[in-house]
């Protein structure tokens, strides 16, 4: 007997099922199976069909009935979705020659009659038990939603997530999908008359197993773990001038938030992206004017405080050693345990100088996709930040490398150091005592900390995640990977990278 949670939900239109499915879909993803049962014209294919393209991001996207073909496939932005109608299938043997058994890995399933095959329905499984309601209107229904084993959770969150709206004033709103991210966090526009703001669905959860001293990788190296950092670190970005979204509404125990509209102007234009100079140039300005500031440690979030982690070195060494831990195996390059050894007690040594200099809130993510240009503010309110839950406390460095060194979008070696130059030339302007040669070693530190981090992150991405397209980053990242290693400072790190960490394989021309 598996564990079970139902609510249910009047549907007195079409309109109404189209925002309850694309509810649902902001919560499951790839390995997740929805079954649909009903009667005959209960509404269960236009509930399918509403999801699919909710997921496709068309709203006239043609998805037929699978009555006939039993199943239709569609490859979509997020993951691919498999539709099936099982009220043709006599015997449950027939659901292998149609590829349902078993079911496919890595595809959201959406499946019609399973009533047809009782027996292959999987445990873990999302129900969604449709019935007219002609009381309520001539297209009402009556949908009831049932989560079966592990799915039981996530159909408690949807009817979080369904409360949620209501209670800000959004359940009748027209969701439109947005693009998510490499995190466990996924949005969705908000649209209500003229008004257009964003959910965030920020689930609580650890990246990854207890493998680092029993903490999972993102409580070991600080990455946020639910929406409460985002949250203290919005109202903290906009206390000193920072253009982070308004928030209008969240729910801190659950993890949702309905946030202020950027829109979708960025920093980069053309194809392949290139860095827009101006706006890189404003986004290097937003840093040097934060970080002479002096900036609070703990920050005020609702009713307690929240404190911002310091980078210390365990956690940079974490980040770095997945390097070693995912790229060097995928590179048939693995190390000794007398390399491995060597490998962090260089860095060990290396790393003592950034974070014996002053700290800063290190954004951590702060290049392209997370800055939306904002041309009707001014100065460095033009440049808005969208991603700054992960934040620490840290070297100066750090962010300026992650912009500079932008890891999904080229920037020519001649725009990082003109870039890098106007911003130690601000910060000299606000502090005399700036020291620049200390600054630019501590720039190619923080670089190659960053971008060999990022090797092993974007493999891991691939071989854990089943992400490839990150894979195409990795020459770049190399690219800057040797530009740090030039400093004389790393002149020993550089040596033993010759010696022991090949490049990454270049895609094939086209």
């Amino acid at each position: 007997m598996t564990d079970a949670t139902t609510f249910s939900v009047a549907l007195h239109n079409e309109t109404a099922t189209a925002q309850l499915m694309a509810d649902l879909a902001l919560l499951v993803g790839p390995g997740d199976v929805i079954t649909l049962t009903g009667d005959l014209g209960a509404g269960k294919t236009a509930a399918a069909r509403s999801l699919i393209r909710y997921l496709a991001g068309d709203d006239a996207l043609e998805v037929p009935s699978p009555t006939f073909t039993l199943v239709q496939g569609y490859e979509l932005p997020p993951f691919p979705v498999l539709h099936a109608d099982l009220y043709r299938v006599e015997d449950e043997s027939e659901l292998e020659e149609i590829g349902l058994s078993p079911l496919p890995d890595a595809t959201l399933v959406l499946i019609e009659w399973p009533e047809r095959a009782p027996s292959a329905m999987p445990e873990d499984r999302i129900d969604i038990a449709l019935t007219h309601r002609p009381a309520l209107g001539s297209n009402a229904r009556a949908a009831d939603i049932t989560g079966h084993g592990k799915a039981a959770a996530i159909v408690a969150r949807l009817q979080a997530l369904r409360e949620f709206l209501d209670a800000s004033g959004y359940i009748d709103a027209t969701r439109k999908r947005m693009p998510g991210d490499a995190s466990t966090r996924s949005y969705a526009r908000l649209v209500r008359d003229e008004d257009i703001v964003i959910l965030m669905n920020f689930p609580q959860r650890p990246d990854g197993a207890a493998l680092y001293d029993g903490k999972s990788y993102s409580a070991a190296v600080h990455l946020a773990e639910d929406i409460k950092p985002f949250v203290a670190m919005d109202v903290g970005l906009r206390v000193v001038g920072i253009s982070a979204p308004a928030i209008h509404h969240y729910d801190l125990d659950h993890g949702f938030l309905i946030s202020e509209d950027f829109g979708s102007e960025g920093v980069i234009e053309g194809d392949p992206p290139r860095p827009i100079a101006e706006r890189y140039e404003a986004a290097t300005d937003v840093l040097a004017v934060l970080h002479w500031r002096t900036l609070p440690e703990t920050l005020e979030l609702a009713d307690q405080t929240y404190a911002i982690p310091v980078f210390d070195v365990e956690a940079l060494l974490i980040e770095i050693g997945l390097m070693p831990e995912w790229y060097l195996p995928d590179r048939n390059a693995p190390l000794s345990d007398e390399k491995r050894a060597e490998f962090f007690a260089m860095w060990r040594e290396l790393l003592k100088k950034p974070l014996a200099g002053p700290k800063t809130w290190v954004i951590r993510d702060y290049h392209s996709p997370n800055l939306i240009w904002l041309a009707d503010r001014d100065a460095i309110k033009r440049v808005g930040v969208i991603d700054f839950q992960d934040a620490v406390l840290g070297p100066h460095s750090y962010d300026v490398v992650s912009l500079l060194q932008d890891a999904r979008v080229d920037v020519p070696e001649t725009l990082e150091l003109a870039l890098l130059s106007s911003y130690i030339k601000t910060r000299r302007v606000s502090d005399a005592s700036f020291d620049a040669a200390a600054f630019a070693e501590s720039y190619a530190i923080m670089s190659a900390q960053r971008n060999t981090r990022l090797l092993g992150t974007f493999a891991r991405l691939n071989r854990r995640d089943g992400k490839p397209h990150y894979l195409r980053h990795q020459p770049r990242i190399w690219t800057y990977l040797q530009r740090s290693l030039a400093h004389p400072a790393l002149a020993h790190l550089r040596d033993w990278y010759l010696a022991n960490v090949p490049p990454p394989q270049r895609a094939p021309e086209a």
